[in-house]
């Protein structure tokens, strides 16, 4: 986080709260986390919090866009520090880890909405799934030899 947390909230017309400083400082500190591991780091940081008032504060946030929402499809949405560019995530189906992949150049067929619905798009999320180079290191070193030894 470039900025002061607090001249941050206050720039985006937010109250600063105990609870938002932690929230925000938890993100920047660990991205790509879940709620449940925003709520552990805001504890160890200020003490008692409700799961609700995290969420809320993670909710406000993302609103006003000083973090980013990613919800991967059959897990819990995911909170990103990196806002205002057009990123995307690849998460690795072994271990879970997600990293930041930046948005493709060029002729990207796919990624443009063929849109006839009227729908004014906003937002566009590109997930990538895969795995990541120590799920495959751990997986090519637990397969056996082929060589007929």
């Amino acid at each position: 986080m470039d900025k002061d947390p607090a001249n941050l909230l206050r720039e985006h017309g937010l109250q600063v709260t105990a609870q938002r400083l932690a929230v925000l400082r938890a993100v920047s500190g660990r991205p790509h986390c879940t709620a449940d591991e925003v709520a552990e780091d805001v504890r160890a940081e200020i003490g008692a919090i409700s799961r609700q008032a995290v969420y809320d504060a993670l909710r406000v946030l993302a609103e006003k866009q000083l973090i980013g929402r990613v919800q991967p499809a059959g897990s819990p949405a995911l909170f990103d520090p990196r806002v205002g560019d057009n990123h995307h995530h690849v998460i690795c189906r072994t271990c879970g880890k997600v990293v930041d992949v930046d948005c493709a150049v060029g002729e990207t067929p796919c990624l443009t909405a063929a849109d006839h619905s009227g729908y004014q798009i906003d937002e566009a999320q590109v997930i990538y799934w895969g795995h990541c180079p120590e799920c495959l290191s751990e997986k090519s070193e637990s397969e056996p030899s082929r060589t007929g030894a």
